[in-house]
């Protein structure tokens, strides 16, 4: 941090930078989402690991994190420098499984708690191959100076997937990376990917070259120091360790360490010269906050916008399916077929569609004649419309499900949702059911209409020649009158079905009278099944709970990520 900062104001916001990203999700399956979810836990470990215990105790030991390549040595140098078996060596690969800390007996209260690495469970002793994963093995060691603390960290480029992805995380966590390679190793690509990271980061790093044959120490010492400068490492310190036996003790030469020993013991001796590299690495990693961030708004984002579109198609299907089963409604297309045999039954001749037009007053004269004030049979004709509604709907929720499981298949992070929620490629297993309960009961406030209509004595006497069922089923019919949605013959017939059906009901209630119940009709069967269809959507919704929040939560991120930017 620049000195004047308000080291609180820091700490403030970075916590608060720290919240949003540990709250952040990115729950559906895109294409890049896991570089997201990486990028979330990389940052998300580094503001615990590091930034944050840094922030509180920016007095603390500086902690120098010995990582590099399989087989570099690291673990032979760490044992080396403290003159102690601390850490585990050999062929066997991977030697070093636990991280282990080393610092000296005083400065022990830093690292005994969860300041640093909050996610390792500590443990003391000598190492065994019992030693659970996730834990720190912590040392002590009085030829480590109090300051400073070498933490042995497992390969970047193990074989074992839990081994690089913690030996990367433990290098974020690093005030001073000291970098072991080799001069057969020294170019490979995966440490230069980590030193480039580190370098965007302003993590201060020193390199051990170990293993050089001493002809050619001074090549290649020449050689890396130019790679070092081109990846922005202008003051990073080289020791050279040159290819030698080793003790009997498996350690390096005192002589061939001497260097280093002598630059950690400066070092951890001198609290300005701490503070200057604490400072260097912290100030870094706050300035790459914002960056950092920024990769998880956008991935916030990305995801914001993919939830956005599935949750349109939902909404879009079943307003479709409204809109066609209101259609369905008024098209006349519930008049054909079945329901125009029902109703010829009804009214108990098949020659008055052929007066229908030229004498339609002369039909209902019949009708009333024929049926001499005993109610018409209603109940094949009822069935028959309730069997066409309910059809209408059905078939449209169905069309709605496949429209929505077809569409979600072809968007981003669609296809896994469907496939952990199997039963949303269909309507719901019980919507048969609920829909023939929807069309009885619309029927049931079909039949109070009617009654509420007919309270004064003279409509309810005319109602009684057809029965109360009688007239209900008729009114049903009316308002299923028009007929855009028939052709050829069927207009005919079905326009005459509707004009003798609506002089009927005029007869008894007046014109006005019928248009008002007819309306009334539809506008309660689309309310049952706009609240049908309603219910259908919320199964998509749940699935897709919780999404809801992902422009807000992008929001979140940048504001925090802006305020750790402003604050600096």
């Amino acid at each position: 941090m620049n000195p004047g900062v308000d080291a609180m104001s820091v700490l403030g916001a970075v916590t608060a930078l720290r919240d949003e990203v540990a709250a952040a999700e990115l729950p559906l399956e895109l294409p890049g989402v896991a570089a997201g979810r990486a990028a979330r836990l990389a940052l998300l470990n580094q503001l615990d690991d590091y930034v944050l215990p840094r922030l509180r105790s920016v007095d603390a030991p500086l902690v120098a994190v010995v990582g590099g390549s399989t087989g570099a040595g690291k673990s032979t140098l760490v044992n080396s420098v403290v003159d102690a078996e601390v850490s585990r060596s050999g062929v066997l690969r991977p030697t070093t499984t636990t991280p282990v800390l080393v610092h000296h007996p005083l400065d022990r209260r830093w690292f005994a708690d969860e300041r640093i690495l909050p996610g390792l469970s500590r443990v003391t002793g000598a190492a065994s191959d019992a030693e659970t994963p996730g834990s720190l093995r912590l040392v002590e060691s009085s030829s480590l100076p109090p300051g400073m603390a070498l933490l042995d960290a497992p390969d970047i480029d193990s074989v074992v997937t839990a081994n690089r992805a913690l030996a990367i995380q433990l290098l974020a966590a690093a005030d001073l990376w000291l970098f072991v390679t080799t001069a057969a190793r020294y170019a490979d690509a995966v440490p230069w990917d980590l030193l480039r990271d580190a370098s965007e980061r302003g993590t201060a790093i020193a390199i051990v070259l170990d293993r050089v044959p001493p002809e050619v120490m001074t090549d290649i010492r020449s050689h890396l120091a130019g790679m070092l400068r081109e990846h922005g490492f202008t003051t990073a310190p080289i020791f050279g360790i040159p290819e030698t036996r080793l003790t009997s003790a498996g350690r390096l030469p005192t002589a061939d360490i001497a260097r280093l020993r002598s630059w950690l013991t400066a070092l951890a001796s001198d609290a300005r010269a701490r503070t200057v590299i604490v400072r260097q690495t912290l100030d870094g990693a706050l300035a790459s906050l914002h960056t950092r961030a920024s990769t998880m708004v956008g991935a916030s984002e990305d995801q914001a916008d993919a939830a956005e579109a599935l949750t349109q198609v939902p909404a879009s299907a079943y307003a479709e399916a409204l809109r066609n089963v209101e259609h369905g409604m008024t098209d006349g297309t519930l008049l054909r077929g079945e329901v125009l045999a029902r109703w010829q039954e009804y009214v108990g001749t098949g020659e008055f569609f052929k007066q229908v037009e030229s004498a339609v007053a002369k039909v209902r004269d019949r009708i009333t004649a024929a049926v001499k004030g005993t109610p018409p049979p209603s109940g094949d004709l009822g069935e028959a419309l309730q069997s066409g509604v309910a059809a209408l709907v059905a078939a449209q929720a169905h069309g709605a499900s496949a429209t929505i499981a077809r569409t979600w298949r072809q968007l981003p992070g669609g296809d896994p949702v469907l496939a952990d929620h199997p039963g949303l490629a269909q309507p719901a297993a019980d919507l048969g059911p609920r829909i023939d309960r929807l069309v009885r009961d619309w029927q049931g406030e079909v039949l109070q209409l009617v009654r509420s209509e007919g309270r004064d004595r003279r409509t309810t006497a005319r109602i009684a020649a057809y029965g109360v069922n009688g007239i209900g089923v008729i009114l049903m019919l009316v308002a299923f009158a028009h007929t855009g949605g028939l052709v050829g013959a069927e207009v005919g017939i079905a326009g005459g079905t509707a004009v003798l059906a609506q002089k009927v009901l005029e007869a008894i209630f007046g014109d006005q009278a019928v248009r008002e119940m007819a309306t009334k009709a539809r506008r309660h069967l689309l309310e049952q099944v706009q609240e049908l269809y309603a219910a259908e959507q919320a199964r998509y919704q749940l699935a897709l709970a919780g999404l809801d929040d992902l422009a807000a939560q992008s929001v979140r991120l940048e504001k925090a990520a802006t305020a750790v930017k402003a604050v600096r």
